[in-house]
């Protein structure tokens, strides 16, 4: 079945907006999990523009304590700076169960595209084995219709879907239009061995429709639209109500 990971990335940037340490991340994480969330997801970056260093610290004491799951995204050529040690460094240091491997910039507001696997494979190659000697799992990011067979010759364990495009396609009202390449690319990476998580704008009103047609995803990642939406109605029953759409979809199948 389908696993649900929470990114508070969102927590972070109202915090950081004020200073201080209100709203606090690791109480908003164990709400999620008290909520029936399988793990938890941070995305550090250079920038510290939400999550920092010490909330990976205290988050990977949290996940290890309630014996979740602990992904940590991020880039791993970003070079370390001051607050923030290095991706691979700070895996180093928490152990998180997965990581997954962004090509994202500082000039990025948010991840936006997947890995050129033909391109950066071999960059990718050393980077995915010391990850990996940490007992790490490793997913790679990943657009529909990327090159599955560069991903799984980087010795990767997974790829993570970038949905963005799928939840634009659904907001305008075309869903059909998009699914066609998730569904190729998913059945493609199933085909040589990579397990397929999916993340990015992934909402209630979405989620249930790709699940349904692509089946078999292993993990989503969801933060901005959950959080979102829990301002309504409350982290709690929000995170219930994603387990809901999933538990509705594994009964379907």
């Amino acid at each position: 079945m389908t696993r649900l990971s929470v990114n508070v990335n969102k927590i972070a940037v109202l915090r950081n907006s004020r200073g201080g340490r209100d709203p606090d991340v690791v109480r908003a994480a164990r709400a999620c999990l008290d909520a029936g969330a399988h793990g938890i997801t941070v995305h550090p970056r250079p920038d510290a523009r939400h999550i920092h260093a010490d909330d990976v610290r205290a988050l990977a004491r949290l996940t290890a304590e309630r014996g979740v799951e602990f992904n940590i995204e991020g880039n791993p050529f970003a070079p370390p700076r001051a607050g923030y040690p290095g991706l691979l460094a700070l895996c180093e240091e928490t152990r998180p169960a997965q990581v997954t491997l962004v090509p994202d910039g500082d000039a990025q507001l948010t991840s936006d595209h997947g890995f050129d696997f033909a391109r950066e494979r071999d960059a990718l190659i050393p980077l995915v084995a010391a990850f990996r000697d940490l007992g790490c799992r490793v997913s790679l990011f990943a657009d529909a219709g990327a090159d599955i067979d560069a991903a799984r010759t980087s010795g990767a364990d997974r790829i993570e879907l970038y949905t963005g495009p799928w939840a634009e396609a659904f907001d305008a009202g075309a869903p059909d239009w998009a699914l066609p390449a998730f569904v190729k690319t998913a059945c493609e990476a199933r085909a040589v061995g990579l397990g397929v998580n999916a993340g990015h704008d992934l909402s209630q009103a979405n989620l249930g429709a790709f699940l349904e047609a692509l089946g078999g995803i292993d993990e989503v990642s969801i933060g901005h639209a959950l959080i979102g939406e829990a301002l309504y109605d409350g982290l709690e029953p929000t995170v219930r109500r994603y387990l809901g759409i999933i538990d509705g979809i594994a009964a379907q199948a």
